[in-house]
C-alpha cells in the first residue's frame, strides 16, 4: 500500500514568490523524507549547480486526493545544509523563539482576486461593471462572482485542519478574502501558504486563476491586501501595551523597514484612498481604516486586545510580516517592561 505526498515549496521568483509542488509516492506509514528539485527552473539556482533540497516542516491531510494522502510544506535548503536565501521561514524562526514568552498571536486577512480570460471575474468583456458599493459581502448573481470556488476552498481548508476562521466577498467584483488565525507567527504563515496552494489548485478545476496582485484593476477600484492582526500577551491584558506597539511601528527607520517587507506594489495600493493610508506617512487610530494601523473600537472600550496593521499587500510572504511585527513590537514591549 502507498500514499501520495504533495511536496509544496516557495520559489525564488521576483518581485513576488510563487508556489511550486510535485508528488512523491511513499509506502504506507513511511515518514516524509527530504527530497530535491531543479532550482534552475524555479529561480533558485544556476543550471550548472542546480540541485536544491526540500525539507518537510508542516504536513496535513490532502483534502483533494483524500484517503491517507498529504500536503507537505517544505523549506528550501542548499545541498550543504544551509537555508536557501529565499527561505524566509528560516529567518523567522530565531525571532519567534527569542520572543516566544510574549506569546504573539496573528490573524491574517488574505484578499485575492479571481481572473478569467484576462479580466477580473465578473467584469464584462467590454467596459466595466457598476462602481464599487454592492459587492462587499454581497449576495446575488449580479453582485458575487466565484462563490462556488470559495465555498469549495473553505471546505478544503477545514478538512485539511488549517486554522481558517472565515471568508467574505470583497469590495471589487471577483475579489474575495479568507482569514487564517489566530495562530502563532510560524503556524499562521505555514497555514496561509498551504491555504493559498489549495486556492490555486481548486480554482484550476473552474478554469479560473487567483491572483494576489496588490492592484489587480487599475483606476477607482480597491487594491488587495493582507491586513495583519497582531497581539502579545501584554496587549491582550492592557491598553498601554497596545499604544507601545503602535508607537514602535512608527519609530525612526521602522516604517521603511516594514514597507520593504510588506509585498510588491505598495506604492500602487497605499495611495491614501480606498481605505488606505499613504505609504509615505505613518498613523494609527481607533476604528480608522484610513490609518496605517487600526485599533479596533472594542479594544479601546475594553482597554485590551490587538491591533490591525493595514499596510501588508495581498502578495506578502507572511514569514516576513510576522518576523517584522514580532521583532519590532516585542522589542519595544520588552524595553518598556510591558511583557
Amino acid at each position: 500500500m502507498t500514499y501520495k505526498a504533495e511536496y509544496i515549496w516557495i520559489d525564488g521568483t521576483e518581485p513576488s514568490a510563487r508556489l511550486r509542488s510535485k508528488t512523491k509516492v511513499l509506502a504506507s506509514g513511511a515518514p516524509l523524507p527530504d527530497w530535491g528539485f531543479d532550482g534552475s527552473s524555479t529561480n533558485q539556482a544556476p543550471g550548472d549547480n542546480s540541485d536544491c533540497v526540500l525539507k518537510p516542516v508542516f504536513s496535513c491531510p490532502d483534502p483533494i486526493r483524500g484517503g491517507d494522502d498529504k500536503l507537505v510544506l517544505c523549506e528550501v535548503y542548499h545541498v550543504d545544509g544551509t537555508p536557501h536565501p529565499t527561505n524566509n521561514r528560516a529567518k523567522l524562526l530565531p525571532i519567534a523563539e527569542k520572543f516566544a514568552e510574549q506569546d504573539s498571536w496573528f490573524g491574517i486577512e488574505q484578499e485575492y482576486t479571481f481572473f478569467q480570460e484576462g479580466r477580473p471575474l465578473g467584469f464584462p468583456a467590454v467596459g466595466f461593471p457598476a462602481p464599487q458599493g454592492p459587492y462587499y459581502c454581497g449576495v446575488g448573481a449580479d453582485e458575487v462572482f466565484g462563490r462556488e470556488i470559495v465555498e469549495k476552498h473553505l471546505d478544503a481548508c477545514i478538512e485539511a485542519g488549517l486554522k481558517i476562521s472565515g471568508i467574505n466577498a470583497e469590495v471589487m467584483p471577483g475579489q474575495w478574502e479568507f482569514q487564517i488565525g489566530p495562530a502563532g507567527p510560524v503556524e499562521v504563515a505555514d497555514h496561509l501558504w498551504v491555504a493559498r496552494w489549495l486556492l490555486y489548485r481548486i480554482a484550476e478545476e473552474f478554469d479560473v486563476a487567483a491572483t494576489l496582485d496588490a492592484k489587480p484593476a487599475k483606476g477607482d477600484w480597491n487594491g488587495a491586501g493582507a491586513h495583519t492582526n497582531f497581539s502579545t500577551k501584554a496587549m491582550r491584558e492592557g491598553y498601554d501595551a497596545i499604544v507601545t506597539a503602535c508607537e514602535a511601528l512608527g519609530a525612526e527607520g521602522k516604517v521603511e523597514e516594514h514597507l520593504a517587507g510588506y509585498g510588491h506594489g505598495i506604492e500602487e495600493r497605499l495611495t491614501g484612498e480606498h481605505e488606505t493610508a499613504h505609504y509615505s506617512q505613518y498613523s494609527y487610530g481607533v476604528s480608522d481604516r484610513g490609518a496605517s494601523v487600526r485599533i479596533p473600537w472594542q479594544v479601546e472600550v475594553e482597554k485590551k486586545g490587538y491591533i490591525e496593521d493595514r499596510r501588508p499587500n495581498a502578495n506578502i510572504d507572511p514569514y516576513n510580516v510576522t518576523r517584522l511585527l514580532v521583532n519590532t513590537c516585542c522589542s519595544a514591549l520588552e524595553k518598556a517592561g510591558q511583557v
